[in-house]
């Protein structure tokens, strides 16, 4: 049986960014990708969007890695030469008694290190983009836009020149621990193939799929993930706004959002479809919804504007009317596999926390 130090398992932004920092720290690295190319799934079905870190609890995972995350994604995408933008945006209160959640957001967000927000008035909003229609809103600008396929081949690329490996069309069915190190079995092998010192579980979508495949793993370490689907839909036409616009956010997400690609475009989304399996149709028919949405703070977006764009699915811990859980990472501390590091629930902001997640998982590699 072959052995390597460590594998990391799925390519997404996620998979890319730990096994970059595992070989910068000169670990032996295989990726196993189950897929034929790297990020097929959420990581290049989504908004494109640099977060800030405005909207998670004081403490969370995901405030921490978001921030950190933001500041050194914009760095890597300046020394790499990551097409990227810091357009900022703006979270816009419709009605009177909305204004109360944009003081929370600020106050939430300032404990979480992010200094930076501006209380707008309506004039002020209206003065940055006139089409809006609100009656204050909260100005973001750190908040951006990437290339995310750019930015994945960057990770990729780093990877690779400091010895990482990637492996297409693997997808591992069996983790079996063995003493100092974990034995993987790959589709269509009735043996172990590969010996690992250590084995990161990065499968996002499959990250769940992948616990399930590890031998004595229990089933309190083996979260479900629940398959929220989120639809986009692109607007005709040049867009009426330079920054992203998101309202105030509703429960189970952040609403229907603004938000613009590379080249200006604006697109819409994504809503809230809870799934059991991967789906990447677009219903034309959820348009509707978009409308009136969109309308609550651009009132004259006209019929017919939107046309169907793509869809994307966020792996969640948490179900309908749940609250949102934490980003989780458990090590052998936690579970008490030897070797083994588990993430779940690597949704929103993992693009822009990807970074800081990588370099967070390889402190855990200790040989």
């Amino acid at each position: 049986m072959d052995s390597i130090e460590c594998v990391v398992i799925g390519a997404g932004v996620v998979g890319l960014a730990i096994a970059r920092a595992l070989a910068m720290q000169g670990r032996e690295v295989l990726l196993a990708e189950r897929e034929d190319a790297i990020g097929m799934h959420t990581s290049s079905r989504n908004s494109e969007v640099i977060h800030a870190g405005l909207y998670y609890p004081r403490g969370s995972l995901k405030a921490r890695l978001c921030v950190a995350g933001r500041d050194q994604l914009y760095a890597f995408c300046e020394s790499h030469h990551v097409d990227h933008q810091r357009c900022g945006k703006l979270i816009v209160a419709t009605a009177e008694a909305q204004l109360s959640e944009l003081d929370a957001i600020q106050a939430s967000s300032e404990a979480n290190g992010v200094t930076d927000l501006r209380r707008l008035s309506t004039a002020e909003a209206l003065a940055m983009e006139p089409n809006l229609n609100c009656v204050g809103a909260l100005l973001s600008p750190s908040t951006g836009i990437v290339d995310s396929h750019g930015y994945m081949l960057a990770l990729q690329g780093d990877a690779e020149a400091c010895g990482a490996m990637i492996a297409f069309g693997s997808k591992v069915t069996k983790i079996a621990p063995r003493d100092n190190g974990l034995a993987l079995s790959f589709a269509g092998d009735t043996q172990p193939q590969l010996f690992a010192r250590y084995v990161i579980n990065a499968g996002g979508l499959f990250a769940s799929e992948v616990a399930d495949a590890v031998e004595g793993l229990t089933l309190q370490f083996r979260p479900r993930t629940r398959y929220a689907k989120g639809s986009y839909f692109v607007l005709s036409g040049k867009s009426p706004f330079s920054r992203l616009v998101y309202p105030v956010p509703e429960p189970g997400g952040l609403g229907v959002h603004l938000t613009l690609d590379l080249g200006g475009q604006a697109r819409f989304g994504p809503d809230v479809a809870w799934v059991d399996e991967l789906d990447y149709e677009v219903d034309p028919a959820r348009a509707e919804r978009f409308y009136a949405a969109v309308r609550a703070y651009w009132p004259p977006l006209k019929d017919a504007a939107l046309t169907p764009g793509y869809a994307g699915i966020r792996p969640k811990l948490s179900g309908p009317g749940e609250p949102a859980k934490d980003f989780r990472i458990d090590g052998p501390d936690v579970h008490g596999v030897p070797g083994l590091i588990n993430l779940f629930g690597i949704e929103s902001p993992g693009l822009t926390s990807s970074l800081a997640l990588g370099h967070a998982v390889s402190k855990m590699v200790i040989m």
